[in-house]
């Protein structure tokens, strides 16, 4: 039975190909654009995934970059046509969503309908796909007065539906969840919004949709010093992964596996390190009880 691919690991594969033969020919992003009479942006985004490559120019590319065996050449040519069926009617690639989220942000929105495994770290807040709309309204009023408001409507908006599509992968997709400890002091959107984002948190992790664990203040974890980020594991052996990182308005998504893996180990040394699941929704659920006495309401049964 042949492989199903999908046009995001077609495109994915393509680009990765491209940039590892560019590279050993000892070539610039811009001989290449030069030889083959493009601009120079046409080659970026090509190496970045922002566009696919036609079949028609992946030929000469490939003879020009040394590419000779017929069976990768084939290969990359049955990627290219299936990279080209991308869907374009994807929500993430409407108009409204196009204005609204970077590249890299759409780029990481392909890649979790992808992705085995996600891994995320926040020092801040809940991961977006993990948050209630209240809550991530709230957050998002952060940002009024350095970002137009139907830019967060329509981040908003793209938040819900990232979530809604994560939270339907259950069960194909593991999702670790590695937060700060201040993560679940922070009271956003204040006591009543926070405590049903808490709830929900805790709902997740009791039917197994994520597994949770917390930084005490008191445990000294080298990833801690690389900010927030999300970790995205390709296939079972994670020799795809992908590293998305986000600083207030601007984002970027990294490959390099260097860089990948020593986040990759990073985590998973402080992953065993952190406090354990169990402890970690103890800590929750007295979170919730401190922030419902505030707000004069009762917490749920357990």
């Amino acid at each position: 039975m042949s492989e199903v691919v999908s046009p995001t690991v077609a495109r994915r594969r393509v680009r990765l190909a491209l940039r590892e033969a560019r590279e050993q020919a000892n070539l610039t992003q811009q001989q290449v654009a030069d030889e083959m009479e493009w601009s120079l942006s046409k080659v970026i985004r090509i190496e970045n995934g922002d566009v696919t490559i036609a079949p028609n120019d992946l030929r000469p590319l490939l003879n020009f970059l040394q590419v000779k065996d017929k069976s990768v050449i084939a290969a990359l040519l049955v990627d290219a046509r299936i990279a080209r069926t991308r869907q374009r009617q994807a929500w993430h690639q409407k108009p409204q969503f196009r204005e609204v989220l970077s590249d890299a942000h759409r780029k990481l929105i392909e890649y979790e309908a992808e992705a085995t495994a996600i891994r995320y770290f926040s020092i801040y807040f809940i991961p977006g796909p993990l948050q209630l709309p209240a809550y991530a309204e709230a957050l998002m009023q952060l940002y009024v007065g350095e970002m137009p408001e139907d830019r967060i409507r329509g981040v908003l908006d793209a938040r819900q539906r990232r979530r809604e599509a994560l939270l339907s992968r259950v069960g194909t997709v593991e999702l670790f969840v590695l937060l700060d400890e201040s993560v679940l002091m922070r009271p956003i959107g204040g006591a009543a919004v926070f405590t049903d984002q808490l709830r929900e948190l805790q709902r997740l992790a009791d039917e197994g949709a994520i597994k949770l664990r917390m930084v005490p203040f008191t445990l000294e974890a080298p990833v801690t010093n690389n900010a927030s980020f999300d970790l995205l594991s390709l296939d079972v052996n994670d020799e795809g992964m992908l590293l998305y990182h986000e600083n207030g308005l601007s984002d970027e998504v990294i490959e390099a596996k260097t860089t990948t893996m020593r986040h990759r180990n990073r985590y998973d040394l402080v992953w065993q390190e952190a406090l354990d699941e169990s402890d970690t929704i103890d800590f929750i659920r007295k979170r919730i009880d401190l922030e419902s006495a505030a707000t004069g309401r009762r917490r749920e049964p357990r």
